[in-house]
């Protein structure tokens, strides 16, 4: 039987818990409070971390101060789901094979994945921004889905293949015995079993491609019907003052999709990161 905590126990693991979660979420917070903050509060001496007056005109003045706002955010999620809809199509297959067949340089294939991750997209920028220009895809959405796409594949890739490792060969073997090719075996047998983790990979994708898109919008593109939201943003940064305000206020209406997706998916991704938690 599991021993009970003690009253003092029990106290310092919800002290302990109120204060990690207090500088976890203590920037969004205030983030979102500056929001339902007048702009010249905001510069008042002393400051006040609570607004003295509470206002959401920030929250509709922003799409008068950027006029394509909305579209700035349709194409952050837009891209964010394309880069989804690849990586993952890829990924299974690949991290099937990894997690099934022992062939030669599997290995030196993974160790290479990992040292893909280990470079930040600013280092190859310069490579990346040639090969967009030869490919000729400047200024559409392929500049930025495509680098997004190929710096998530080989983490998305681990990921996966270490889930798809804990279900048992067996089942494999059991559906090759009644005729089954690889395939079939991969899409009926594998694949709803697996779904949590694909699930799992496709949210941290999804999120991974979201945040990742400044760098690569800002370098590949210069149209503003194809600029995703972090650029989108700029527009607040005037020569003389920032909209704090309503920046703020765009920033939580911009994470709304990815907020929207984790609500929807969070049984899912709950159920993938801990499938294999307990030995059968």
């Amino acid at each position: 039987m599991i021993d009970r905590y003690k009253w003092y126990e029990v106290a310092a693991l919800y002290v302990g818990l109120f204060f990690f979660l207090f500088f976890v979420l203590s920037p969004f917070i205030e983030g979102f409070l500056v929001s339902l903050k007048p702009l010249a509060q905001l510069f008042s001496r002393p400051y006040s971390f609570i607004p003295k007056t509470w206002s959401f005109d920030a929250y509709f003045t922003m799409w008068q101060s950027v006029p394509a706002l909305g579209m700035h955010i349709f194409n952050s999620f837009f891209i964010s789901t394309v880069v989804t809809l690849i990586v993952v199509v890829i990924v299974v297959p690949a991290a099937y094979a990894f997690a099934r067949f022992n062939f030669a340089g599997a290995g030196f294939l993974l160790g290479a994945f990992l040292a893909v991750n280990m470079f930040s997209g600013a280092v190859l920028l310069i490579p990346l921004f040639r090969l967009m220009r030869t490919l000729g895809l400047l200024n559409t959405y392929w500049a930025m889905i495509v680098p997004g796409a190929a710096f998530l594949i080989p983490s998305s890739v681990w990921l996966l293949r270490t889930y798809l490792m804990r279900i048992p060969r067996e089942l494999d073997e059991a559906a090759w015995v009644d005729g089954a090719s690889r395939l079939y075996t991969l899409r009926r047998v594998i694949l709803p079993l697996a779904m949590p983790g694909i699930v799992v990979v496709a949210i941290m994708t999804f999120i991974g491609a979201y945040a990742q898109q400044f760098i690569f919008a800002l370098t590949f593109n210069s149209k503003t019907e194809f600029m995703p939201l972090p650029v989108g943003l700029f527009a607040f940064f005037g020569k003389q003052e920032v909209i704090w305000n309503e920046l703020m206020a765009a920033s939580f209406v911009g994470i709304l999709p990815v907020m929207i997706v984790i609500i929807f998916l969070q049984r899912y991704l709950v159920a993938g990161l801990t499938a294999g938690a307990v030995k059968q």
